[in-house]
Formats: C-alpha cells, sequence, structure tokens
C-alpha cells in the first residue's frame, strides 16, 4: 500500500487522512446494505467516489483513521482495524497499516494526547489498545498500566473518548470488547466517557447517535469553514448525494436528521475519498448541535 497522506486544512488546523487498509467485497453486498437506491444513484455515486467500487461493481472498503493537528493538542480519530490479533480480525484485511501511516505523517503515537474513538465496531478501535506478542514495545517506557491481559494503549500518552451512551451499550453491541478494549483503558487510567458535545484540544465531540446508540463525530471549525469527521456517520458518497436513502446495517436516525443536514458550499478539497468539503452548518429545529459536512466517509 502506497502511504500517501492526503490533508486538509480548517484555519490554523490541519486534518490528515491516515490509511490503515482497504480491500473488498464488504460483508454484504452494498444492494444489501442500500436496498432502496436505484441504478441511477449507484451510477451518480460511483463517479462522484470512483475509489469505493471496484472493477467488479463490488464495495471496495477504505479503512481509516484520522488525525487533527492544531495549536493546542493532536487529536487521533478512530483506530482503524488494528494489527494481525485485532477484535476485527475474523472480517477486516489485519494487519493494518496505521503505524506505516503515522509514521509517513512525521506523528510519534506518544505524541498524541486525545484519542476519540466514534463507536465501538471492531474496525474502529484495532489499533486502540494492542498485546505485546502483536506490537513489541520495543524495550521503550510505556505509561500506565499493561496486567489486563498484556494489553496496552497503544497511543500511550492519550486519554481515550468515548461517549457513556456508546460504552452503556457495549455488552449489546460486542461484549469482547470489554475485555480487549475497554477494561485495558480503565486499568490503565486512560478512558473518559463523555455526555454529549464535548470541546477538545482541537475541535470539538458532536453526539452523533443513529449508527450505535452513542456514535461521536468530531467538528473542526474555524469562522465559516467546517470539516466534519464522521466516522460511520456516513459510510458511503451515496448517502451524502440522497441522505434520504436508509443504510441496513445502521439506524435510519442518521440519514434522515444528520446526513440530512449536510449543505454543501463552493471549495472542494480532495481528503481520501470522497473529496472532503467545506460547509455551513445548520441546526435542526429542537437540535442541541451543529451539524456539518464530511471531512471522511467510508469506514
Amino acid at each position: 500500500m502506497a502511504f500517501s497522506v492526503p490533508r486538509l486544512w480548517i484555519g490554523s488546523t490541519e486534518i490528515i487522512a491516515l490509511a490503515d487498509g482497504e480491500g473488498s467485497p464488504f460483508f454484504s453486498p452494498r444492494a444489501e446494505a442500500f436496498p432502496e437506491a436505484t441504478a441511477a444513484q449507484w451510477a451518480e455515486a460511483d463517479r462522484y467516489d470512483p475509489g469505493a467500487v471496484d472493477a467488479e461493481g463490488r464495495w471496495r472498503l477504505q479503512f481509516r483513521a484520522y488525525v487533527i493537528r492544531g495549536d493546542k493538542g493532536l487529536t487521533v480519530v478512530d483506530a482503524g482495524i488494528g494489527p494481525a490479533d485485532s477484535p476485527a480480525a475474523s472480517w477486516a484485511p489485519v494487519p493494518g497499516v496505521l503505524p506505516e501511516s503515522l509514521a509517513a505523517a512525521g506523528i510519534d503515537p506518544a505524541e498524541v494526547d486525545t484519542v476519540v474513538l466514534t463507536h465501538l465496531h471492531t474496525d474502529h478501535v484495532g489499533w486502540a489498545v494492542v498485546t505485546e506478542a502483536a506490537v513489541p514495545s520495543a524495550g521503550r517506557a510505556v505509561d500506565g498500566d499493561t496486567s489486563a491481559g498484556g494489553r496496552r494503549p497503544y497511543f500511550p500518552n492519550a486519554e481515550y473518548l468515548l461517549q457513556r451512551a456508546e460504552f452503556d451499550a457495549l455488552d449489546a453491541l460486542n461484549p469482547q470488547l470489554r475485555e480487549t478494549l475497554t477494561d485495558p483503558l480503565t486499568a490503565a487510567g486512560r478512558l473518559r466517557l463523555l455526555d454529549w458535545d464535548t470541546p477538545l484540544r482541537t475541535g470539538r465531540a458532536v453526539a452523533t447517535p443513529g449508527h450505535t446508540p452513542g456514535h461521536q463525530s468530531v467538528l473542526v471549525a474555524d469562522r465559516r469553514e467546517l470539516a466534519l469527521v464522521t466516522g460511520d456517520l456516513l459510510v458511503h458518497a451515496l448517502q451524502l448525494l440522497h441522505p434520504e436513502l436508509a443504510y441496513a446495517h445502521g439506524g435510519q436516525i442518521q440519514a434522515c436528521e444528520c446526513v440530512g443536514a449536510v449543505r454543501p458550499v463552493a471549495r472542494r478539497t480532495t481528503l481520501g475519498r470522497p473529496a472532503a468539503m467545506t460547509v455551513k452548518a445548520e441546526r435542526r429545529p429542537g437540535g442541541r448541535g451543529p451539524w456539518g459536512a464530511a471531512a471522511s466517509t467510508g469506514r
């Protein structure tokens, strides 16, 4: 895999897309994931984001994490598919290459002060906590307790942020992650639970429930320029073009309430696929926060 490092600037804040893996097909055909989409709508989405479809017309996934670098800190959003023994190993193309992508961007994991986990699906938490067997510490001092099954936070100096609603739904989402993720983070004193929207050193965590009960995104704003790192609020360009279409593996609220609030404006900059864009933020009646468009879609 080529380690290109797409970057987007929002004012003085830099957003970097980091590859962790790619492949096709998805675990279900895309026509099953979006059963109401028409052939014309798929053709439109493929023109908009040709990197998301392979030569046989199958959904081609690109697994990523994102770095947000500002004057006050360095934040990683999501943790990819992880090493060979990660929780996503049963279905994702592990081992991922996030360590190499970080190195290509000139980032040492020890520099990261905040990790935002958008939600608890296995392709978003893979490098959050690692085993010594999969990722030897190479004699470096490692902060925190590594006694929880020999697991340690991959970003040793970071505070890991998760919405409390997501943590409370852990047993319903994936009880295995208690042993492999949340217990080790708690033992290391690195897990912090959020209650809805929360300011960050770089940007703002925005609660975007629907795909999962406690899904969150990260909003970066500078005057009228906004970018939203979306996690799985958006998983395909189809949703950006036709927000009324329901995603079979996520809550309909995310399509109707969140994606429907996206209104792109003129300036567009590529940040991975599909293109990231600057947007106007709108507030829905009764809404609790601003909504912007995606600086990331896909996994």
